[in-house]
């Protein structure tokens, strides 16, 4: 079993518990109250431009194989992710630019940003974003809400595209080799933050 494969198995147990946090079971209802989601939208936005940020610091130290892959996931993450929150933003009457970070979101990007100083193991630390929202919009697509707005959310994480920027992280951390217990640390570590990020304050 590969590295990557092996964090997976790991974390599964937590994809299950966010399955059953309140906050993702209402958006899989489409009944999620909307200050709700209009607080994990502005405490995401925020947490979107760190991790530009992280991906930009392991470009920095990136083999030449992985920097074309970093930079395309960065310029995603700005463009593609970043527009989303935008363009529902609006129907939540969501403040970006307002917003400050609450303490779970500073907790995760401050893990984050400290753990891509080493580059396999920062691979490690952000892969429980990519492959957990790639999970998750998966299972939720098989019963999609009917709410358009969180319908399009489901869709965005459900998407085969995304899924694929999800398994190339998880190719390039097998390439990058990082000592395995140091990942499994920092991806379980990883994993709890996404947990935690869910319980927003409103």
């Amino acid at each position: 079993m590969s590295l990557a494969a092996h964090l997976e198995e790991l974390g599964r147990p937590l994809v299950d518990e966010q399955l059953q946090h309140p906050t993702v079971k209402g958006i899989a209802q489409g009944s999620l109250d909307e200050a709700v989601f209009r607080s994990w939208l502005e405490q995401d936005y925020l947490f979107l431009h760190d991790y530009v940020r992280v991906f930009s610091r392991l470009a920095w130290q990136a083999p030449s194989a992985h920097l074309g892959d970093l930079v395309d996931l960065a310029h995603a993450t700005f463009h593609d992710e970043l527009d989303l929150h935008r363009s529902l933003s609006a129907s939540f009457s969501a403040d970006l630019d307002g917003a400050v970070k609450g303490p779970a979101c500073a907790a995760y990007t401050s893990f984050l940003l400290d753990s891509a100083a080493v580059y396999g193991e920062g691979l490690a630390a952000l892969y429980p974003c990519m492959w957990g929202y790639s999970t998750l919009g998966r299972i939720l697509a098989e019963d999609p809400p009917s709410e358009p707005r969180y319908r399009r959310w489901v869709d965005t994480y459900a998407d085969p595209g995304f899924a694929a920027l999800a398994a190339r992280i998880a190719q390039m951390i097998d390439e990058a080799a990082p000592d395995p217990a140091a990942a499994e640390r920092l991806f379980m570590e990883g994993m709890r933050h996404e947990v935690a990020f869910w319980s927003v304050e409103t």
